[in-house]
């Protein structure tokens, strides 16, 4: 598989959490894995919607869900869902880890909070 290749089966996730929310102080709701270089960000309907601009600014058009017990895939290049390889682990965030998270960054009013 070539180092452009939309999955990239070896490349681990950058981390349990959305990078990014965890940089600025942010929360999420669920998490998204990108399949070619392993930046986690956080679902559209989390207030900052981490992974669709990962794509938007790396061009990496697929995701893998990050939660426990989910394995599909989705191109935004498509826009289909579908499945994929088994990617690098851990395949998704610790299955203690709270959703949404992180554990103390989350409002009381999250539920509010999230885009529909």
């Amino acid at each position: 598989m070539s180092s452009d290749a939309p999955i990239q089966v070896d490349v681990p996730p950058s981390g349990a959490g959305c990078a990014d929310c965890l940089a600025t102080g942010g929360w999420w709701f669920h998490l998204r894995r990108c399949a070619r270089c392993g930046h986690v960000g956080c679902c559209d309907s989390s207030p900052s919607q981490h992974a669709t601009a990962h794509w938007r600014q790396t061009g990496h058009p697929v995701i893998q869900s990050f939660e426990p017990g989910e394995d599909w895939f989705w191109d935004f290049g498509s826009e289909q869902a579908g499945s994929g390889p088994e990617l690098a682990p851990p395949t998704s965030h610790p299955a203690d880890q709270p959703a949404p998270g992180p554990a103390g960054a989350v409002p009381a009013d999250w539920a509010r909070r999230l885009n529909r």
